[in-house]
């Protein structure tokens, strides 16, 4: 939510609450040499500016409809905060993004929360839970794994989720560079099979629900460079065990920046480096957004020689945009059919798009003099 930059996007937002000292204050780089541990590492990292703890998953109920999720809580640091500051000197802005797709029923709920969290109602603490922002929260589970809540007017769930394989490091060693120069990456890592059960309520409906979760996590210190537009994420899990996570970033030419890349897991758990140069990542067809205008492909080719795969993903449902003004994006469920090693394989999982709306605001590095 992922994503790598969206923190930013929301913190230009949020500009007019928050001192404008952040730029002069020193933060933490993402280099090599992090040593994960874990559960220090589901927590938070407040030396870097930006984190996230992104969610999504593709459920059935026992209604027999299809439903996908999303659940993401950002910490954004406008400034290093001393012990001797009092609680309303702001260090840091919590935010959550919630949406659930109805896949069956055609419809696309979502929400925002944003917070100082100056009085404990949001936040990141050590022990069980890990973030929070007033019922949005999201804890560790005992013995392993997570459990999720959020509650809006309309719709809402409770899920807990347990990871079938360990986790994931992407890029170098956990390193996941986004472009050019030291410390324009993260530390990023995923689980890429969550089993997962609870329940949704929709319109004050329960539903039971089982099916299959996907959990990223980054931090880091960094901008987009000012010939990146935005960029194109995707997360697919296969019917025989295996996972795939992508994403290139778009150039302002119309090209893509060397540094987009992926990672190949296999049923076992092994992971595979994908390096720009494996694949394609091709769009087909486009749904236009009647709120935005925004042209999003909603059908894509992905091509990986080496792997000899091939599949076309769609979305589940084409109206997955997400209206946050100033900020729009696409974030929603999607299929995929296609071959591996000549046989047929399908997936479910999730597609973010950003960049097609507007531009990257508060991204772009700022110019050299």
């Amino acid at each position: 939510m992922n994503r790598f930059f969206i923190n930013g996007l929301l913190f230009t937002c949020l500009s007019g609450l928050v001192s404008p000292k952040a730029a002069a204050d020193e933060w933490a780089l993402a280099l090599p040499g992090w040593k994960y541990e874990f559960p220090r590492d589901h927590h938070a990292h407040p030396e870097f500016k930006t984190e996230w703890w992104y969610f999504t998953g593709n459920l059935t109920g026992d209604d027999g409809r299809d439903y996908g999720y999303q659940l993401t809580f950002f910490r954004q640091g406008v400034q290093r905060k001393t012990e001797s500051e009092t609680r309303f000197a702001v260090g840091e802005i919590k935010l959550a993004h919630f949406a659930v797709t109805e896949i069956s029923g055609a419809r696309f709920h979502y929400a925002q929360k944003v917070s100082r969290g100056a009085f404990g109602e949001a936040g990141f603490a050590e022990g069980e839970r890990v973030a929070w922002i007033d019922d949005w929260e999201l804890r560790l589970r005992e013995g392993s794994g997570f459990v999720l809540q959020a509650r809006d007017a309309a719709f809402a769930l409770e899920l807990s989720l347990i990871p079938h394989k360990p986790p994931i490091f992407h890029g170098e060693n956990g390193v996941s560079q986004k472009s050019e120069g030291e410390g324009r990456a993260s530390h990023y890592y995923s689980f890429s099979r969550l089993e997962t059960v609870g329940r949704l309520m929709i319109d004050g409906r329960a539903v039971a629900v089982t099916g299959w979760s996907w959990f990223d996590q980054e931090w880091a210190t960094n901008q987009l460079t000012e010939n990146q537009t935005g960029w194109d994420w995707l997360s697919l899990q296969f019917e025989d065990g295996t996972e795939l996570m992508l994403f290139q970033i778009r150039l302002k030419d119309g090209g893509r920046d060397a540094f987009s890349h992926g990672t190949w897991i296999d049923a076992k758990g092994a992971s595979t480096a994908v390096k720009n140069e494996d694949f394609e990542l091709l769009p087909g067809r486009v749904w236009r957004s009647k709120d935005t205008g925004g042209d999003y492909p909603v059908e894509w080719t992905v091509r990986i020689p080496r792997l000899e795969l091939e599949v076309t993903v769609q979305a589940a449902l084409d109206g997955q945009e997400l209206l946050l003004r100033p900020i729009s994006y696409w974030e929603g469920s999607v299929r995929a059919v296609g071959t591996r090693r000549k046989q047929a394989i399908r997936a479910r999982g999730y597609l973010e798009m950003t960049g097609y709306v507007g531009g990257l605001v508060g991204l772009q590095a700022p110019e050299t003099r």
